[in-house]
């Protein structure tokens, strides 16, 4: 069965999905039986365009690389509801920014597809973090998937693993650093002894800090995470307001330095401990010890580490941002729903 894809956001990892698509079709096909159209994308900057029987795929991955917006496209008309039933839509991956404050536009796209009988995919944080239970119980009504891989830990399967590669493991304990634009500059500055000011910069000069890095440094993003995390895990609702968070921005290259005279480093972990009885979920700097396993973490790169009862402790280590990362974490799940 050909599937039709709507693409709702084509910014940095939209772009990246569909450049994935495009270059391997033929390996989708043989591999994992994935036939698809682009029939629909959808995107506030650069345009709407839609053909049912299918989008040329590699001229708009063309007419992107070169920063054109979509103009010489089918043009899509109507409202979005419309514009889905127009465009055929099977699967829709959701790909707009993030807005933990309403969870927009990414609820509203989200919604719309699920109470039509569409699989969704996202790499959204909101919508996940803010309106779970509503959508998941949404999907299941409307016979439909519902699936967020890259809402966490970019392309690097955390949530798989543990919904599914953990099946029967009670987890008692979870420590990650889960925003790699922190882990940046904590590295930076631990590294080569410059000021926090100094290596945010540099971040901003790598693309790994936003012109605004409040959501980052401030620890907002790695408590939504935390947030999604709590109820996926444990069926908890915990507001990311809620959550016991402190960022980076108090921290010295002389605290780094005092840290690592005693045996320590200094990372953002995010975690989440159900320990004797206790449900507590925090973001913060914290001293670790340099033999454990975050410890050794450096740059934008992600890593977490679950206690389980039957597993003891495990530790998955990737990449937790990046346009082609989260590309594939999009493409993980429309895979996913296909087969199942």
């Amino acid at each position: 069965m050909i599937q039709n894809i709507a693409l709702v956001g084509c910014g940095n990892v939209g772009t990246a999905l569909l450049e994935i698509l495009n270059e391997k079709r033929t390996e989708l096909s043989e591999k994992h039986g994935f036939i698809f159209r682009v029939t629909l994308i959808s995107d506030l900057m650069k345009g709407t365009v839609l053909d049912p029987e299918g989008l040329d795929l590699n001229q708009i991955v063309i007419d992107l690389k070169e920063g054109k917006n979509l103009d010489s496209f089918p043009k899509g008309q109507g409202s979005f509801g419309e514009l889905l039933a127009k465009s055929r839509t099977t699967m829709m991956a959701e790909a707009t920014p993030t807005n933990l404050k309403t969870g927009e536009p990414g609820i509203t796209h989200i919604r719309a597809a699920l109470s039509r009988g569409i699989h969704v995919t996202t790499t959204n944080k909101g919508p996940v973090a803010l309106a779970f239970d509503e959508l998941a119980t949404l999907a299941k009504s409307c016979g439909a998937k519902f699936r967020y891989e890259g809402v966490v830990m970019s392309g690097t399967p955390l949530l798989h693993m543990l919904q599914y590669g953990m099946a029967g493991c009670t987890v008692l304990k979870l420590e990650g650093i889960l925003n790699g634009t922190t882990n940046f500059i904590l590295s930076k500055m631990g590294e080569t002894g410059v000021s926090y000011a100094e290596a945010l910069e540099e971040a901003a000069s790598l693309g790994y800090a936003e012109a605004d890095p409040t959501g980052d440094v401030e620890g907002w993003d790695a408590a939504a995470k935390v947030s999604i995390l709590a109820k996926l895990l444990f069926g908890k609702n915990i507001p990311v307001s809620d959550i016991d968070r402190q960022g980076i921005t108090c921290i010295t290259p002389e605290k780094i330095k005092a840290a690592h005279e005693h045996g320590c480093t200094v990372k953002l972990i995010a975690g989440i401990n159900a320990t004797n009885g206790e449900f507590y979920t925090y973001v913060t700097p914290k001293e670790i010890s340099l033999s454990h396993p975050l410890a050794s973490i450096n740059g934008p790169t992600n890593a977490v580490s679950i206690l389980t009862d039957n597993l003891g402790e495990v530790t998955l280590i990737g990449p937790g941002a990046g346009r082609i990362e989260t590309g594939q974490a999009l493409l993980t799940d429309l895979i996913a729903m296909r087969k199942n």
